[in-house]
């Protein structure tokens, strides 16, 4: 129980972040941030999985910067796709 609520705590952290860097108003509720962030952060562990090999070939999470980048892309990819609303 205690990881989902570390898991919700990161993801708003992150995803507060990465709206406070795009440029323009992103009008997001505190869920969409929590989930912004959590997606930033699996995008993130992809990305950083693909740089730099694990020994033991396990996915993991980002850390707070590939998070941050992740969170960005996923805000990218929404407005572009879906559009501002």
């Amino acid at each position: 129980m205690l990881h989902i609520i570390w898991m919700i705590i990161v993801g708003f952290i992150v995803g507060v972040i990465a709206r406070f860097i795009y440029p323009g108003a992103v009008a997001m509720g505190f869920w969409l941030t929590v989930v912004l962030g959590i997606i930033g952060s699996i995008v993130g562990g992809l990305i950083g999985s693909a740089i730099w090999r694990s020994p033991n070939q396990k996915f993991h999470p980002a850390g707070i910067i590939l998070s941050i980048l992740g969170a960005l892309i996923v805000l990218w990819l929404y407005f572009t796709f879906v559009g501002r609303s």
